[in-house]
C-alpha cells in the first residue's frame, strides 16, 4: 500500500452572526479542513486502487478531530459533508477513495451519526474550488441543515496531488425558515427522518 504523504492542511472556521435578521444567542460555526496529499496513482492507470483507502483512515480521523475541536467539540456538531479535488494528473475515481475514510472518520468521532455524509469530488487545477454539501448528521431530510461550504487552496492541488476535505457545522442555517423536518423532530434510526 502507498503511504499517505501530507504536504499541508488548511483549517477554516466561519462565525455567522446574522444574515440580515436578528442575531442568534450564539453564532453558527461552519468549518472546513483541507489536507493536501500526494496522489500515489497520478499519471498512470492503476487497476487496484482500493488499498489506499485504508491508508487514508488515520488522516480522516485526525482531520475530523482537529475540525470538531476547532468548532468547540464533537458534541456541538450538527451538520457535515466531505469532498475531494483531484489534481490534473489524476482521475475522478481517485477522489472516490476519500468517501469511506472521510465519512467513517466523522461518523465515528460524532458517536456513529446515522445520516450518510454528503459528498462531492472533481478534477481541477491549482486553486480549484469545491462546494461541499452539508446535511444534518442524523437525518438527511432536516431541511434547515441543507447547506454547502466553498473550500480550496491557492496552491493546490498540484497535478500529482489531491485535496481531501471535511466540513462540519454547529447548527442549521442562520434564520432557517424554509420549513420541512426540524432537527428537534427527528424520530427515525435510518438516517433519513
Amino acid at each position: 500500500m502507498p503511504d499517505t504523504q501530507l504536504r499541508k492542511t488548511i483549517l477554516t472556521v466561519e462565525e455567522v452572526f446574522h444574515e440580515n435578521g436578528p442575531a442568534p444567542e450564539a453564532p453558527l460555526l461552519r468549518g472546513a479542513i483541507v489536507a493536501v496529499i500526494k496522489n500515489p496513482y497520478a499519471g498512470a492507470y492503476v487497476a487496484d486502487i482500493q488499498p489506499f483507502m485504508d491508508d487514508l483512515k488515520p488522516l480522516g480521523l485526525l482531520m475530523a478531530t482537529k475540525l470538531a475541536t476547532a468548532l468547540g467539540g464533537a458534541d456541538r456538531i450538527e451538520g457535515y459533508g466531505k469532498g475531494a479535488i483531484v489534481g490534473e494528473a489524476g482521475e475522478i475515481e481517485h477522489g472516490a477513495l476519500w468517501h469511506a475514510p472521510g465519512g467513517y472518520a466523522m461518523r465515528e468521532l460524532l458517536g456513529d451519526a446515522r445520516a450518510i455524509v454528503p459528498s462531492t469530488k472533481k478534477v481541477g487545477g491549482v486553486g480549484a474550488r469545491l462546494d461541499v454539501p452539508i446535511t444534518h448528521i442524523n437525518a438527511s431530510y432536516v431541511r434547515g441543515h441543507f447547506d454547502a461550504m466553498e473550500v480550496g487552496c491557492n496552491d493546490a492541488p498540484r497535478a500529482d496531488e489531491m485535496a481531501v476535505v471535511l466540513v462540519m457545522t454547529t447548527g442549521a442555517r442562520i434564520h432557517n425558515r424554509a420549513g420541512g423536518l426540524d432537527a428537534a423532530d427527528i424520530t427515525g434510526e435510518d438516517g433519513l427522518r
